[in-house]
């Protein structure tokens, strides 16, 4: 007879619901009102209230005003980032990152891939008086932007292939890839070129160019990228800046395999 399974006991029932917490909001872009927090855990809202004031105090959540929200602060992303051997990818990055700022003049910005998504993790703003407003912690989709067209050409083929199929390509502007046969297309010119490039695809007016930071192995663990408005950072100057923002990726892929 076969045996049936039971399920495993939570021995930390406290945990288990603040790592659910955690978990939820990790998906919430806008954050969520202690209500839907509450509904998402099927608890009451006094307990779910205590947990998050805990969250808050540990400073994994910040509590937002008008309306009061909970979203998650950069704290998470700090202490996952990607190390090599006990540097962490931050830390190589930030030279490299410092250097394309000044040299280019535009905002820098480090980001890695997390599933069908990346996310900004370092960023180092641009000293002209306009300037990008981002976020660390800030998530982006892969099809309509320079960073993440890097994490989809740099996929193993099938995975790749596999990515693209599921992924689901809304418009952002009218330059944004919504055909699938043209985003194939697309990543296999990144990959010819070796960085990749968003003409206003994700924001109107803004325009990015990003390069691919692999480990000692070849596998890519992250991108880094420029970004400015057009007027500062024009079409034309896409090649020479295209190659400012590989060599910054070089020299971080150096510092990693030190």
């Amino acid at each position: 007879m076969a045996s049936v399974s039971e399920p495993k006991a939570v021995l930390a029932p406290a945990l288990e619901r603040g790592m659910r917490i955690l978990e939820y909001l990790s998906a919430q872009r806008q954050g969520a009102t202690l209500a839907e927090i509450s509904a998402e855990l099927e608890a009451p809202k006094n307990s779910t209230l205590r947990l998050l004031q805990t969250l808050v105090d540990c400073e994994y959540v910040i509590r937002e005003e008008s309306p009061p929200h909970y979203m998650l602060t950069e704290k998470l992303l700090r202490i996952s980032h990607p190390h090599v051997r006990e540097v962490s990818l931050v830390e190589c990055s930030l030279h490299a990152m410092r250097e394309l700022r000044n040299l280019v003049g535009r905002t820098v910005q480090l980001g890695i891939p997390t599933g069908d998504e990346g996310v900004i993790i370092e960023k180092l703003e641009s000293k002209s008086a306009i300037r990008i407003g981002v976020e660390i912690g800030l998530r982006f989709r892969l099809h309509n932007n320079a960073p993440g067209k890097i994490f989809l050409a740099y996929r193993p083929d099938a995975e790749r292939q596999a990515t693209i199929k599921r992924l689901k390509l809304d418009r952002f502007t009218n330059r944004t890839i919504t055909k699938r046969s043209d985003l194939k297309k697309e990543c296999e010119q990144i990959v010819r070129r070796g960085y990749s490039t968003d003409w206003g695809e994700a924001d109107e007016g803004i325009n990015c160019l990003a390069a691919p930071i692999r480990d000692q192995s070849g596998l890519l663990i992250a991108a880094i990228w420029v970004s400015d408005i057009a007027g500062q950072m024009p079409e034309e100057r896409f090649p020479e800046l295209g190659k400012e923002v590989v060599n910054a990726a070089q020299e971080i892929e150096r510092r990693i395999k030190r």
